[in-house]
């Protein structure tokens, strides 16, 4: 045992940690690391989540390059109530991935880097209590999120097979985001939303970013439409706008003579799950499509010279902002004039990506006689399989358990999910397995299936979305998410009254195709639907015609 404590202390003084011979049980069954924050970084307990990130590079820090699509490997650990200086232990048993086991690591030169994701508790209206990370307007990632906590990048010699403790101190401290000025053009927005606020128990934000049509602050009288452009959590100006100027055809545009005049607003409505809310209420996440309507699109009115009209009221978005686009129109027929989607998530669950969840048993994989079949979750346009259903789900799973990824699927699952006994959502896929829950799908079909939702009302809906729905999409999506397109049309085509809208497909086109037209082109579509759709005496001159 001597003999092999310095063949230990040798290794440790060769690396730049500090790595400790083990004598207790525990540590004789390979390496693990004991992760510290200082009092300085912070000086209250903690919540959350320990990560040790493994990289072959040291830049961009290992931080930085936590991925499903081109993974690391990391290992991580729930903590509650972490002290100053108290190690939390990641080992052999840790969540991992995309090594299931810090077992399976090769042995070898490493750059290391912790990582503590900072959860808070949420005293819910429902009466469930949640840890979840507050976003800090940063749009859910734990690798930039404001008072999470990190270690120095430390280049190691790891062996997993060899007993022994490797320390990391997360002795730095994430700052604040700073936060973008006001220009001529671009405007932001952000307050408290008093529905959410009383929904989590705790102050929760939403906001929006502006941009103004050229010369809007000449005439004070002049009101215009709105394009509300759907997407992931950004407080960038919309559209690119001011992005290398000298080469950004929107700015060019936006500000030439004969552009359509009109306000392109964005939205930041992240939540305690994801980067955004999907603009829908829900069970898990709270009333966000309430507070959008009622607070965050009131606000702009109320403060900005838009026509609080429907006519005026345009949506577009793609991927998960096409999906928002779609059930904004959807579920308010009346309130918006229209919506341009691109590339949208799933709209008919039967394509949930590639999975069925109403006929399939499994998420991961498909039964085809003696074989089990992995099903793809990334495609590239040659087809080629890029990342598994079951690795996407793991990825995630390893990142948080309870839906604390930040990530997609627990979006999602948040999003058009019950709520479970623990008050997380209650999971549509065993995390283990991924078996469908049929009991949770039934749920999901009665809430959120945008196609199930339009068929049961179409007599209802179809007068009042006539000539409002159009979309494009990428025959060969990344994601499968043509699919559901596909679907949602052939009962849009059969649709009696007939929708009037259009569905158009970009051929060997990936994810977030949106269509053939460059982005100044789209947004004169949108004026010009605007326009033909205004009534007879209104002031068209917002329109460049």
């Amino acid at each position: 045992m001597k003999a092999r404590a310095r063949k230990l202390l040798l290794a440790a003084l060769a690396g730049s940690c500090a790595l400790t011979a083990a004598a207790d049980p525990m540590a004789r069954a390979g390496i693990r690391f004991e992760v510290v924050f200082s009092a300085e970084a912070r000086e209250e307990p903690a919540d959350g989540r320990v990560f040790v990130l493994i990289s072959r590079k040291a830049e961009p820090e290992p931080r930085l390059q936590m991925s499903y699509s081109e993974p690391i490997p990391f290992f991580a650990e729930d903590v509650e109530g972490l002290r100053p200086d108290q190690p939390a232990v990641v080992g052999a048993g840790s969540d991992g991935f995309p090594l299931a086991s810090l077992a399976e690591l090769p042995a070898g030169d490493y750059f290391l880097q912790a990582l503590l994701n900072v959860y808070t508790t949420f005293p819910r209206a429902d009466g469930h209590t949640l840890k979840m990370h507050m976003d800090q307007w940063e749009g859910q990632s734990l690798a930039v999120s404001p008072g999470n906590l990190y270690s120095e990048v430390r280049k190691v010699h790891v062996d997993p097979a060899r007993s022994g403790r490797i320390r990391l101190v997360l002795d730095r401290r994430i700052p604040p985001i700073a936060v973008p000025a006001d220009t001529e053009y671009v405007k932001h927005v952000r307050f408290e939303s008093p529905l959410l606020s009383k929904f989590w128990g705790r102050p929760i934000w939403i906001g929006a970013t502006i941009l103004l049509p050229r010369d809007y602050g000449k005439d004070p009288t002049v009101r215009y439409p709105v394009d509300y452009e759907q997407g992931h959590f950004s407080r960038a100006a919309p559209g690119g706008f001011g992005r290398q100027a000298e080469d950004n055809a929107f700015t060019k545009a936006w500000l030439s003579d004969d552009f359509p005049r009109m306000l392109l607003v964005t939205f930041q409505h992240p939540t305690p799950y994801y980067d955004d809310s999907y603009a829908v209420d829900s069970e898990n996440a709270g009333p966000y499509g309430q507070a959008i309507l009622t607070e965050l699109v009131a606000y702009i009115e109320n403060h900005f010279r838009v026509i609080p009209e429907p006519w005026a009221r345009v949506l577009s978005g793609g991927s998960t902002g096409g999906w928002e686009a779609l059930a904004l129109q959807i579920f308010h027929p009346d309130f918006f004039g229209g919506t341009f989607a691109a590339c949208p998530d799933p709209v008919d669950f039967r394509a949930f990506q590639i999975v069925n969840i109403y006929d399939w048993d499994n998420a991961w994989r498909v039964r085809r006689g003696w074989m089990d079949v992995p099903l793809p979750g990334e495609r590239n346009t040659d087809g080629l399989v890029l990342s598994t259903m079951e690795q996407q789900l793991k990825y995630e799973r390893a990142l948080g358990p309870r839906g604390r990824s930040g990530e997609q699927w627990d979006a999602w699952q948040a999003t058009f999910g019950p709520v479970g006994a623990d008050g997380y959502f209650q999971p549509l896929f065993d995390p283990s397995t991924g078996a469908i829950d049929k009991k949770v799908v039934e749920y999901w079909r009665e809430h959120s299936d945008l196609k199930v939702y339009l068929e049961k009302r179409w007599p209802e809906l179809g007068s009042r979305l006539a000539g409002k729905l159009h979309i494009t999409t990428g025959e060969m999506d990344s994601f499968y998410l043509n699919n559901g397109v596909r679907l949602l049309e052939e009962f849009l085509e059969k649709a009696n009254p007939a929708y009037g809208g259009s569905v158009l497909y970009g051929p060997r086109q990936p994810h977030c195709w949106a269509g053939p037209l460059s982005a100044p082109e789209r947004f004169k579509q949108i004026a010009t639907y605007c326009a033909d759709h205004a009534p007879r005496d209104a002031d068209r001159a917002w329109s460049g015609r």
